[in-house]
């Protein structure tokens, strides 16, 4: 489905981040009668430092260091950009159509109202609750965005889970919906943009599987709703008229 938004047909996406498609410049629109999951209900607490399961996030961390020179790690760069446009850009290709607020109208309404839904109807965010610390902050390193940094911003930004993942596998869920042809291909782009985070230094491995918990459980609690399944269906007729003109 802060960090501005991913969640194409990510209804799911954007909750408890505190970046996402909640925040996309657009009209904040609210789907009334959907219900949101509590992700400190559901979700475990995150390794410690101490434990023996932070092994594999360790490993990871490192891999993620040694991609950040790479034509990969150029691309975590740019999956830094959580905005509605950027996540529209990145799952165009897939889709085989140009998904834009001006291309695609109603699939972009559709995705900033899941996005809005999903975030303002959270009743926690997750992230203050579970408090983790960054990668790069336990370690004291850089990372493939330093403007974002906690020591430049002075704002306190905690790691689990990943907003940006919750984002990317919200948008693919959505998208995959829309169009269940291309979902190979969607969900092969939602996965690369939580291992992005990785890469650039600001999530462990697990907080981008909770990511991908979170937005799973969103987009599934979505489907109960009416008002959801509304806007899904006028998504769908408008996806098929821009395939048709292709």
């Amino acid at each position: 489905m802060r960090h501005a938004a991913i969640s194409l047909i990510l209804a799911a996406v954007l909750t408890l981040s505190g970046t996402c498609l909640a925040q996309t410049g657009g009209g904040i629109h609210v789907w009334e009668d959907a219900v949101m999951p509590d992700p400190t209900v559901y979700l475990p607490v995150p390794h410690s430092m101490d434990s023996e399961l932070i092994k594999s996030d360790l490993v990871w961390h490192e891999w993620g260091k040694s991609m950040r020179d790479t034509e990969r790690g150029a691309r975590a760069k740019a999956d830094a950009n959580s905005s509605m446009d950027y996540l529209c850009s990145i799952f165009s290709e897939p889709m085989g159509i140009t998904l834009s607020k001006e291309n695609t109208p109603v699939i972009y309404k559709f995705l900033e109202d899941c996005a809005s839904t999903t975030y303002l109807k959270c009743p926690v965010n997750a992230k203050k609750h579970f408090k983790r610390t960054r990668p790069y902050i336990q370690f004291d390193e850089g990372t493939l965005v330093p403007e974002k940094e906690t020591r430049v911003t002075g704002k306190i930004s905690y790691s689990y889970p990943s907003g940006h993942t919750i984002d990317g596998w919200g948008a693919a869920l959505l998208l995959a919906e829309l169009y269940p042809e291309a979902s190979s291909e969607i969900f092969k782009v939602g996965y690369e943009y939580g291992i992005s985070r990785i890469i650039a230094g600001y999530h462990w491995h697990s907080d981008v599987v909770a990511g991908r918990m979170v937005a799973s459980a969103e987009f599934a609690t979505l489907q109960s709703s009416r008002e959801f399944q509304k806007a899904l269906k006028k998504a769908r007729k408008e996806l098929k008229q821009k395939l048709a003109q292709k």
